[in-house]
């Protein structure tokens, strides 16, 4: 047995900075890579590709997901990661396929039907893929998007996270938590917590976890609403892993510290009087919605063109990454936890 450190000793951060030595220098820093120049028309279009995996227990179950949703969200996770980039157009995806023998066709089939009504709702096509046997359902899906050429010699029009600069805003395209909340009133669907949620929020709560937005019309109404005067430079990524993580990713890679406003967190406004809502917009993870730094004017535009969208806080001087309250003396600190792949 080798000796060394566990993957639940690294923790994710940590397992995907070292993955990233054997890639070129910053391919590994955001939520896809980048390929420069492989567009396929005589403009030149940057490509973006991206791959996750989702796995059956630990990202879905019969319980709580039909196959139709996990196809969705297969998909939504992905194309995510796209818009997450900066991407306006999607290509289309490959699929790989791992399930047991005794796995219903119809399970396979509504699967696939899923990733077809994603890909129709948000463009691409169905690209290929392989399946295999094996003892648990997991799906390998990898993303091709394309960027928006860049107009004249202007810096690419792309979304990175180390982009952010101190003093820029953050903006959040839409509501958090509302996915973690729907995942519980799935898991447990007669606690004290689902007595106290009326039947709207219901609804809205679970097709946030099952039915999830990739924001690639966040993405064309950043690029609409910039101001003339102001150049291309975006800091973000998409909060799938927690509004929290997604914070302190960017003001780590952008080497500054972020400050949040409590007054103005991104909560939808039924679900904010539970005593849970704070931590799960936080924390609650697979939202899907993209946090923005953007210079204080652009944000401004941003806010005013996107429904659903608002200003969270801000980047700051501090040490990379570390997130607090707004207030005096610099706020108290927040833990950043967001999910934990193996934890």
């Amino acid at each position: 047995m080798a000796e060394g450190p566990t993957l639940a000793d690294l923790g994710e951060w940590e397992l995907i900075r070292r993955l990233g030595a054997f890639a070129p220098p910053g391919q590994f820093s955001d939520d896809a890579a980048l390929i420069p120049g492989a567009g396929l028309s005589s403009k030149a279009h940057d490509l973006v590709i991206n791959t996750d995996v989702l796995v059956e227990s630990l990202h879905f179950s019969d319980a709580t997901t039909a196959a139709a949703d996990v196809g969705w969200r297969a998909a939504a996770a992905n194309l995510s990661d796209l818009a997450a980039m900066g991407c306006t157009e999607v290509v289309g995806l490959t699929v790989g396929l791992v399930a047991p023998a005794s796995t219903p066709w119809t399970w396979v089939e509504e699967v696939y039907g899923g990733l077809a009504a994603a890909l129709a709702t948000y463009g691409g096509v169905l690209l290929g893929g392989d399946c295999s046997g094996g003892a648990q359902r997991l799906l390998a899906i990898t993303a091709i998007g394309r960027l928006m050429p860049s107009p004249g010699n202007e810096t690419p029009i792309a979304i990175r996270r180390g982009e952010g600069h101190i003093g820029d805003w953050l903006v959040s395209t839409g509501p958090h938590g509302l996915s973690r909340l729907g995942l519980d009133l799935l898991q447990t669907p007669g606690s004290h917590l689902a007595a106290r949620v009326d039947g709207e929020l219901r609804e809205r709560a679970i097709r946030a976890h099952r039915r999830p937005r990739a924001r690639l019309d966040a993405v064309r109404a950043l690029i609409a609403c910039r101001p003339a005067t102001v150049p291309w430079r975006v800091g973000g990524c998409d909060s799938s892993d927690g509004l929290a993580a997604a914070v302190a990713a960017v003001a780590a890679a952008s080497g500054c510290g972020a400050m949040l406003h409590r007054g103005t967190l991104p909560l939808d406004p039924a679900m904010a009087v539970l005593a849970e809502a704070e931590a799960w917009c936080l924390e609650g993870g697979e939202d899907f919605e993209l946090v923005l730094a953007l210079e204080p004017a652009w944000a401004r535009a941003l806010v005013a063109a996107l429904p659903g969208s608002g200003v969270i806080g801000a980047l700051v001087a501090g040490p990379g990454g570390e997130v607090r309250w707004s207030g005096p003396g610099g706020g108290e600190p927040i833990a950043v936890e967001g999910y934990r792949h193996f934890g």
